[in-house]
């Protein structure tokens, strides 16, 4: 009877021993599932910001506004107009019309009168 009584309380000593390693067990994984929370949320955030950038429009270039409004007359445009309706100065028109002449796109009519080509 004794050396049963001895072998149960080795047989609890070794449960009790388990138990404790098992409960650890549990909250180093509930550790890790609770870090692993905010790393999916980064990531998803991170996907969010890139489907963003593709929406992002691309703005219009001084060269395109002046040849936007020189594509849409049909007789031509000239440099007050063109003046008026973009807000450059002198300056910047010229370079612009330059441009737009050396690659082809707009080409002159008579002095400061402009038209697509």
């Amino acid at each position: 009877m004794k050396q049963f009584e001895k072998d149960l309380n080795a047989v609890l000593k070794e449960l009790k021993a388990l138990t404790r390693k098992t409960e650890g067990m549990v909250k180093k994984v509930d550790k890790l599932e609770k870090a692993k929370v905010p790393k999916k949320a980064k990531a998803k955030a991170k996907v969010k910001v890139k489907s963003a950038k593709k929406k992002i429009v691309k703005k219009a270039t001084a060269i395109d506004t002046v040849f936007a409004i020189i594509k849409k007359s049909r007789k031509g445009v000239d440099a007050a107009t063109l003046k008026k309706k973009t807000g450059f100065d002198n300056k910047k028109m010229w370079n612009n019309i330059n441009m737009l002449k050396m690659k082809g796109k707009v080409k002159s009519i008579s002095r400061g009168v402009y038209v697509k080509v």
